[in-house]
């Protein structure tokens, strides 16, 4: 099963972020990733740019477009990892182990699969997703 590691912050972790040595960010980083990939778990993960993007929002007729990230810091994400594991707890061993500070968070939510649409898998879309994650090669 596959399971999204989703990173947050308070706004202390992203001051006292500030304050450390990047380059040795990366590397506590790059060995965790490395530990993932070694363990074959890691099946994507990526950090979010500091500069703002932007929100869509969808509560009215049309979508609406604005400056983002919206919201309060422990609000937003800075980055994730999905990663393939047996059982939740392994996801929930590989989340403890992130090279975080204080005032991190990781929230582990698992990613739905084809047991999510049992009762659908006639569907033309559910039939087309498997064939979409076997030419992406995400099965």
């Amino acid at each position: 099963m596959k399971h999204m590691l989703i990173m947050r912050a308070t706004e202390q972790a992203v001051e006292d972020y500030e304050n450390m040595d990047f380059e040795a960010i990366i590397n506590a980083m790059g060995a965790y990733n490395e530990s993932m990939i070694k363990a074959g778990v890691l099946v994507a993960g990526e950090g979010l740019a500091q500069e703002a993007g932007y929100v869509v929002d969808f509560a009215g007729e049309t979508p609406i477009v604005s400056d983002g990230p919206y919201g309060e810091v422990h609000e937003l994400f800075n980055g994730f990892w999905i990663i393939q594991t047996a059982t939740p707890e392994e996801a929930l061993e590989w989340a403890k182990r992130a090279p975080l500070t204080a005032g991190s968070k990781l929230e582990v939510r698992r990613v739905t699969d084809e047991t999510d649409f049992a009762g659908f898998e006639d569907n033309e879309y559910v039939e087309k997703e498997k064939g979409w994650r076997a030419e992406l090669g995400t099965e």
